[in-house]
């Protein structure tokens, strides 16, 4: 069993949870027509998210998806704040005019989700090279799926933040679904890590059910940024519950994955697996269960009752005055 405090495994549980809970909430209350526009959820993928995000320090950088929701709240991102923005409220983090996809808090070191598939990558490139030149002793975590990482500015980036020695770790979420393409229909490789031996710096392939795989992975290749050692991609292998997006009817999937996603289930992995080994009671988790439960309940009424976006501040925010 991996050298981590009884205490940290469950912190690590309860953050997954907490993701869990809003995903299936925000699931819920869309297809109740409560939100606009469309969501992506990353209800299965709780272990990368919550794994990846412990390894950082809070003055670390993350920069997300379209399907950032976890990634945030692993990095510390209120819950509603999240909901109100995904509600459109003024009191979210983009005051109700971003939605899902644009979360963000620089004070937590969240540098973004983004709707534009692969550009997670150069912008936390861009935040390890001003970390770097700035001597900030930051590291920059890029998360993105085994569709982007075929894009051409992925390998772009990449390969500069190799040949700059780049502080930056990139993290690759493979949840067997670019949007709506299997696997193998867009790869020619088993393994997206294997491509790392071409830019010159390490690349492993890990468990993104096990969530303190997930994070021991992580936490030798943010130390490696930090002692100066360059960049690293570290490849999990996940699956992805539910469609691209919320009301996709799932026909590229096999009968037995719409059926059965449950078989793949980083909560119950840790209840089984790893939660045994700790001296974790099955009581402790059901705990933190319903903890993490109220707490999202917390956030939909938070959303529910907060002011709707102003057409007021539609500019608010974007620009700066000129000094």
């Amino acid at each position: 069993m991996p050298d981590l405090k009884k205490a940290q495994a469950i912190h690590l549980f309860r953050k997954m949870c907490e993701i869990r809970e809003f995903e299936n909430s925000a699931s819920e209350n869309y297809r109740d027509g409560n939100m606009p526009g469309f969501i992506h959820l990353s209800i299965g993928q709780e272990a990368c998210a919550v794994g990846a995000c412990a390894a950082l320090e809070p003055e670390d950088y993350i920069t997300s998806t379209h399907r950032g929701h976890g990634h945030c709240l692993a990095k510390g991102a209120d819950p509603k704040r999240m909901m109100a923005e995904l509600f459109a409220r003024d009191t979210g983090y983009s005051k109700g005019r971003g939605g899902s996809m644009h979360i963000a808090d620089m004070s937590k070191g969240i540098l973004g989700a983004n709707g534009i598939v692969g550009q997670s990558l150069p912008l936390a490139v861009g935040a390890a090279l001003t970390s770097q030149t700035k001597r900030q002793g930051r590291v920059a975590m890029a998360f993105f799926g085994e569709g982007a990482s075929g894009s051409g500015v992925a390998h772009e980036a990449m390969n500069m933040a190799a040949l700059w020695n780049l502080p930056v770790v990139f993290f690759c979420e493979v949840n067997r679904y670019a949007e709506l393409s299997p696997f193998s229909v867009h790869c020619p490789i088993e393994n997206i890590s294997d491509r790392a031996s071409a830019y010159g710096f390490p690349g492993e392939t890990i468990n993104g059910e096990d969530v303190i795989e997930v994070y021991e992975c992580a936490k030798l290749a943010v130390n490696r940024a930090k002692q100066g050692k360059g960049p690293s991609l570290i490849e999990a292998k996940a699956f992805r519950w539910h469609g691209h997006y919320e009301g996709d009817p799932q026909k590229y999937k096999t009968p037995e994955e719409r059926d059965s996603p449950h078989d793949f289930d980083p909560l119950e992995y840790f209840a089984a697996k790893l939660a045994p080994g700790m001296g974790i009671e099955i009581a402790e988790l059901t705990q933190i269960k319903a903890e993490e439960k109220k707490k999202i309940q917390d956030a939909i009424v938070f959303a529910e009752s907060s002011p709707p976006a102003r057409l007021s501040a539609i500019a608010e925010d974007v620009f700066d005055e000129v000094r």
